[in-house]
């Protein structure tokens, strides 16, 4: 299976390498004044600051190859880092859901970059099992606003963000997966507290965040009362296909492999060394079947379908294969990579090698843990039906 670049696709494949050539980040430029330069500069290109983003909304209105083809230029190069919990994961909610009121209020400074926001959804008793969340988001008297109360766990910079679209439960009967509600209310709200959580890599990125009393104004539901987890299941397609990284598993691919070339064995390299190089051979095989995966994925997008349960396929292989990548960075670093942090000795590559290790073994478990991918592509992939417990 090939993509086939039509002279369109190919003048734009131009077009976005000239203008990823024309911005990229200069050495001793302030880095936030380039980032906010360089998503300004994009939006003025029609859209290119919000590629996901529907034409009505400001987008610009690619195919799905043009799509594909962004993905892999910016995989390549440096660009602007971009938390993608208000462009790509809320943004879509709003628009979807919102009123008009909420998509004017919200959507131009999720563009800008000027508020940035977290995703509330794990909890300490619900996390793979989302819709067993309990955080409780109970109606006023005059019905102007919810009070919240519980706590979310694994939460990415909330320690930075300015907002929190959360999940919360507005009523207990019926199924789990009904009463839940679609909340957004500022990180300065009176009964926030945040509270960090230092990860195996020593990195703090997540955080547990104590909700006690928090008012939350009904204009800031999104939707109605008790549907929160529709909007919540359609954002988490997106996050999925996301988190896959195929793109960026294809560069890191390349890497690993010069990296290998410069590691001296004897004569050669350790990429002269059969053993590697298998693993490697059987790294390279398993991505490009994950990225023929992508393509089909890319035709049904092409002919109007919207993400579905291939998603999950691209999330638990995606994450899995980068694990991979960065187990084979380990045995490349060889002993050094137990030297964590800066050292005069081995390869250079070797001093990040362990930390970025130890820190992407949460890769198959955010967004949606590996054993539940396999449960979504069990049911809506391949039909298969929970069986009956014998009594």
């Amino acid at each position: 299976m090939e993509v086939q670049l039509t002279k369109e696709d190919v003048l734009f494949q131009n077009e976005v390498r000239q203008f990823l050539e024309g911005n990229k980040y200069q050495d001793g430029t302030d880095y936030e004044a380039w980032r906010l330069a360089w998503f300004e500069n994009a939006r003025a290109k029609g859209g290119w600051d919000v590629p996901k983003w529907p034409v009505q909304f400001g987008g610009p209105g690619w195919s799905p190859t043009q799509h594909y083809i962004w993905e892999r230029e910016t995989a390549q190069v440096e660009i602007p880092g971009d938390f993608p919990f208000g462009p790509v994961m809320l943004a879509p909610v709003i628009m979807g859901y919102g009123t008009p009121e909420q998509q004017e209020r919200f959507l131009p400074d999720i563009r800008a970059r000027a508020v940035s926001w977290c995703q509330g959804y794990s909890e300490p008793g619900a996390g793979s099992d989302l819709a067993s969340l309990k955080t409780k988001a109970e109606l006023s008297e005059d019905g102007s606003h919810y009070v919240v109360n519980g706590t979310k766990m694994w939460i990415t910079v909330a320690h930075h963000a300015d907002w929190m679209f959360c999940l919360t439960r507005t009523s207990d009967a019926g199924r789990k997966q009904e009463g839940i509600t679609f909340l957004l209310f500022p990180m300065d709200s009176e009964g926030v507290e945040v509270k960090p959580i230092i990860t195996l890599g020593g990195v703090h990125d997540v955080n547990t965040v104590y909700l006690t009393d928090v008012k939350v104004p009904v204009e800031n539901r999104i939707g109605e009362e008790g549907k929160g987890w529709t909007y919540a299941k359609g954002l988490l397609q997106h996050e999925r296909t996301g988190l896959a990284g195929i793109s960026r598993s294809v560069t890191a691919l390349d890497v690993l492999k010069d990296r290998a070339r410069s590691v001296k064995r004897g004569n050669g390299s350790l990429l002269d060394e059969a053993a590697y190089r298998n693993k490697l051979a059987e790294l390279e095989i398993d991505l490009m079947a994950l990225e023929y995966t992508e393509l089909r994925s890319l035709a049904k997008s092409s002919a109007g379908s919207a993400p579905g349960p291939e998603s999950s396929i691209m999330k638990l292989k995606g994450t899995e294969i980068q694990q991979r990548i960065q187990k084979l960075t380990v045995e490349a670093s060889g002993p050094f990579a137990g030297a964590w942090g800066k050292h005069d000795h081995g390869p250079a590559f070797a001093t990040q090698t362990t930390q970025a290790y130890l820190s992407g073994r949460v890769y198959t478990i955010y967004g949606g843990a590996s054993e539940v991918q396999k449960d979504v592509i069990a049911k809506n992939v391949l039909g298969l039906k929970k069986s009956s417990r014998a009594k």
